[in-house]
């Protein structure tokens, strides 16, 4: 029996939607008619990702979007409701890597740390930008009678990650603001969700040594890495009207991982 999602002519508003887990999640929500508005700091793959989009079934538009400016975001919100007159679905998945050990320390003494630029890059992008994208799109939302806001956690933000205090830093932080949200627009009728993805197989990883991927495979009960449309596919279901009663959670998508085995 085919799940009726009731996504035909929602329009969706993706960020990092240029590749990855974003590209595959706005091909996701165009598959089911969905209106989709595909945000990203990059703007050299736009003609062909609207191409895709649209032959996929949806409608769509690009906007080349920094998430940390306040006044861009604000404007993009305003350019999609003009565009199709509300917003019923935010997927903030925009978000960036800098890893660094906080103090590496060898033979005695300290040889590196994280820099104060590596931890204000990955907290503007991943924190600050959810913050602003969620902000810009709320009144919209209220106005229109509810919506969907949909944030990229991960499991590092549930469970730490060697070298990674910034990025972990972020995705804990969406999590209790996931938690937040969902206490305080439900009355609205906007729900708000995170998924929580584990080692997904995106541009991201391919730079990896292949003893690190294998590594990752291993402590990965399902014995495979994720893939984009693994995520792309919980968005579009925790969007639908078959997660109707599905407010304030946190989805892991993660094949079953067990950190630190």
């Amino acid at each position: 029996m085919a799940i009726e999602t009731g996504l035909k002519g929602n329009v969706v508003i993706v960020t990092g939607a240029a590749a990855g887990i974003g590209r595959a999640t706005a091909l996701a929500f165009a598959r089911e008619g969905a209106r989709v508005a595909a945000w990203d700091v990059s703007d050299a793959k736009a003609a062909e990702l609207v191409g895709e989009l649209k032959a996929a079934g949806g409608d769509a538009v690009f906007s080349k979007v920094d998430v940390t400016d306040g006044a861009a975001v604000t404007k993009a919100v305003g350019e999609v409701t003009a565009t199709w007159g509300r917003v019923d679905v935010l997927v903030n998945n925009a978000g960036i890597v800098r890893d660094s050990q906080l103090v590496k320390y060898k033979d005695g003494a300290v040889v590196s740390t994280m820099s104060e630029e590596a931890w204000d890059a990955v907290i503007s992008v991943n924190l600050k930008g959810v913050f602003l994208c969620t902000r810009a799109v709320v009144p919209h939302m209220i106005a229109g009678g509810g919506g969907v806001i949909l944030n990229a956690s991960s499991v590092v933000g549930l469970y730490g990650n060697f070298g990674q205090t910034n990025y972990s830093a972020t995705k804990g932080g969406l999590i209790t603001m996931t938690k937040t949200w969902a206490r305080e627009l439900g009355k609205y009728k906007i729900r708000v969700n995170a998924v929580a993805p584990g080692f997904i197989a995106t541009e991201i990883l391919a730079s990896m040594p292949e003893k690190i991927i294998e590594g990752m495979v291993a402590r990965t009960p399902l014995g495979r890495m994720g893939r984009p449309e693994d995520i792309a596919g919980t968005y579009v279901w925790l969007a639908s009207d078959a997660a109707s009663f599905v407010h304030g959670a946190v989805i892991s998508v993660d094949g079953g991982i067990v950190l630190g085995t």
